[in-house]
């Protein structure tokens, strides 16, 4: 880590005093002995999470950016500092736009002036990884052009070994830091980040969502000149819709607000099941609605580079655990945990049920419509986690996209009952999902696969059958060798850990320098095996 970027980080860290983030109850004797001096410091007036906040936006862009993905991370984090992580502002100075000209006309190959007929030199937003110009085609359609700022992909990798170095830091000194996965969390901001570093990804994220939705009245993608897009510039047909948070303008044209709420809700369930391929970033800055039909809201869609899907598995497990929670058949949900591999084999059914009900019946307590859906499945889980529930990377992005939709949706429309689109959405995929139709179309897309193994099935049963026969006879004779060894007893053991130490010895006077060289790791792995000899 850099000498003057370990400063800064210190300097940051003392003038917020993000050393009271840590409980006093949870930090170990040195670590409290090694920091009461912090305490002559004057105190900072402001709650933790608006600490938190101000330091990473002080340490800059990519810190920022690390914030807006722990805001995403309830289960790690306290209320408090989730929501004030949710304010974190990704808007930095631009670039000079001399610059972003250079770098379109390096990467496309031409000039700026023979590329357009117009290219505005005052970008319309300026963010940490990217900037947008205002342009227009000779062929007359009016664009945006994204261009990756210089030298990011430094900057990144450099703060990204600070913030591994940070997260080791934290797994080995702080108690409980295991449990907070800190390097789980570094490793998926990491698959995160260089995803929006590329923008050709970007850009066919952002053609399969619009083929998705071609001609639905629920949602428009803008179109993306691939003509003009590259790694670090990328075009896009340029959108005048409004900004979904300025309610003002969005009822100034009249428009249908619950229907809009609805709709958002209906277009998550559709990405996450249907297409099983959903926009991961809604959040409002990405998010617009069209000027065209507000009685008939659309939405339209921008900044695909973080996208997510689900396994067929997730997907059915997911609606299953959704279906049966909301029925309050909590047996079924810890059944359905166990069957999808999200928690051990092992785990105690009664007891995980249990701890599944006293979470959710005091929520179910509320009228429907009152109920945050997305807060009850972090809820559920938290719980998991309990029973040794592996960070599931395609469940956390489904459940910041979740967050994001309802938190709009209530935004839109107080009383959206997001139950109301849900419940009849999950019963129907149900549903189709077992339809005749269904499992003709999965046989018409696999069939020509198994067609072309179907002539090697018998020999591969044969091949199968003919191994079994070999292996038979190897497994009887292990089994009496295990059995014979339980009857030799120690001191059979004995004699051969003797052995071994002699030849030890033997080897030791022959030529000492062997012992002096052999590393810490092979001292272990002999006295691993010594014990396993010695072991009845």
């Amino acid at each position: 880590m850099p000498v003057t970027r370990s400063f800064t980080i210190a300097r940051v860290f003392l003038r917020y005093r993000l050393d009271q983030l840590l409980p006093k109850s949870r930090r170990p004797l040195w670590l409290s002995i090694a920091w009461s001096p912090l305490r002559l410091l004057p105190q900072p007036r402001m709650a933790r999470g608006e600490r938190l906040r101000r330091a990473l936006e002080e340490l800059g862009p990519i810190f920022v950016k690390f914030g807006q993905l722990l805001s995403t991370r309830p289960d790690l984090l306290p209320a408090d500092v989730v929501a004030e992580l949710d304010h974190l502002q990704d808007n930095v100075p631009p670039f000079p736009a001399d610059q972003c000209i250079a770098r379109v006309e390096a990467a496309l190959g031409n000039s700026v002036d023979n590329l357009f007929a117009e290219f505005e030199r005052t970008p319309l937003a300026s963010a940490s990884v990217a900037q947008v110009h205002g342009a227009q085609l000779f062929s007359g359609e009016s664009v945006v052009v994204k261009v990756l700022r210089p030298g990011i992909e430094g900057v990144i990798e450099q703060d990204l070994h600070l913030l591994q170095w940070i997260a080791r830091w934290i797994e080995r000194f702080v108690p409980d830091g295991r449990r907070l996965r800190p390097l789980e969390v570094v490793v998926d901001y990491r698959h995160t980040i260089q995803g929006e570093l590329d923008l050709v990804r970007e850009a066919a994220n952002a053609t399969q969502l619009k083929r998705n939705f071609s001609n639905s009245p629920l949602l428009y993608v803008p179109e993306v000149y691939w003509d003009y897009t590259r790694s670090n510039v990328l075009v896009l047909e340029r959108i005048h819709g409004i900004p979904v948070t300025d309610l003002p303008q969005l009822r100034a044209q009249d428009t249908n607000m619950p229907l809009l709420a609805q709709r958002g809700v209906e277009i998550f369930f559709k990405q996450v099941f249907e297409h099983n391929f959903f926009h991961a970033d809604m959040h409002p800055g990405n998010i617009f609605v069209s000027r065209d039909h507000p009685q008939r809201p659309q939405y339209i869609a921008i900044d695909t580079a973080i996208v997510g899907s689900l396994s067929r598995e997730d997907q059915y497990y997911l609606a299953r655990n959704l279906l049966a929670m909301f029925r309050r058949d909590y047996r079924m949900v810890a059944e359905l945990h166990v069957q999808s591999g999200w928690v051990r084999a092992d785990t105690p059914i009664s007891t995980f049920e249990a701890a599944i009900r006293a979470v959710c019946e005091p929520v179910f307590e509320k009228p429907l419509g009152e109920i945050s859906f997305a807060r009850v499945l972090i809820s559920l889980f938290q719980t998991a986690r309990r029973f040794d529930m592996a960070v599931q990377p395609q469940l956390v992005l489904l459940q910041k996209t979740l967050l994001n939709i309802e938190g709009l949706g209530r935004q839109l429309y107080p009383q959206l009952d997001l139950w109301q689109t849900a419940h009849p959405f999950l019963e129907r995929w149900m549903r189709e999902r077992i339809h005749p139709r269904t499992l003709l179309g999965e046989i018409q897309r696999y069939g020509p696969e198994w067609l072309e193994k179907f002539p090697q099935l018998p020999q591969m049963v044969y091949a199968a059958l003919d191994q079994s026969r070999e292996i038979a006879p190897q497994l009887h004779n292990i089994q009496q060798q295990l059995a014979r060894g339980q009857q030799c007893g120690r001191r059979q053991y004995l004699r051969r850990g003797a052995g071994v130490l002699l030849a030890i010895g033997a080897l030791a006077l022959a030529s000492p320098q062997w012992l002096a060289q052999l590393p810490p790791a092979g001292w272990v792995m002999g006295l691993a095996a010594l014990v396993l000899l010695l072991w009845p």
